[in-house]
């Protein structure tokens, strides 16, 4: 039988914008315990952003939203095969999801500072363009391939 879920703990909101999207975005950024690197990192994409005359916490949230998938395909075992199954995605990992994509989608890029590739990253996230998005087309799509085995979803 399954745990109970655990109570989570409320998020502080961040420093600058008093956001708790904003907040978990900058810890999901941080490497190796560098929270002051990583917080730079976030607030220096967002203001370039905001150079660009655009709300970026409003610009941040639309991203988010256009990058993250509403299903995946999660493997299954029955009868001695492995079935991809389709399943609709819980809203807390449609995040989680959307946010490690924009970083490593970001990371992935040569040749700038991190904040920049960041807020590029965020803006063609913006405009359904990008590697994060294709990232999630690919996944719409296998789960689109499989969904002859939609029936094996437990």
């Amino acid at each position: 039988m399954r745990q109970p879920l655990k109570n989570k703990h409320p998020r502080r909101p961040d420093l600058e914008y008093g956001s708790e999207a904003i907040s978990r975005f900058i810890n999901t950024v941080m490497w190796d315990g560098k929270k002051d690197t990583a917080r730079a990192v976030v607030y220096e994409a967002l203001n370039k952003i905001k150079a660009q005359d655009l709300d970026p916490l409003e610009t941040f949230e639309t991203a988010i939203r256009n990058v993250s998938p509403l299903m995946e395909v999660r493997s299954r075992r029955v009868g001695g095969a492995n079935y991809q199954v389709p399943r609709e995605v819980p809203q807390q990992r449609r995040v989680s999801l959307a946010y490690r994509w924009l970083i490593n989608a970001a990371r992935a890029k040569k040749g700038k500072p991190m904040a920049d590739k960041l807020a590029d990253e965020i803006l063609l996230a913006v405009k359904n363009e990008g590697s994060a998005i294709k990232k999630k087309d690919d996944m719409h799509r296998m789960a689109d391939a499989n969904k002859a085995f939609a029936h094996f979803a437990w």
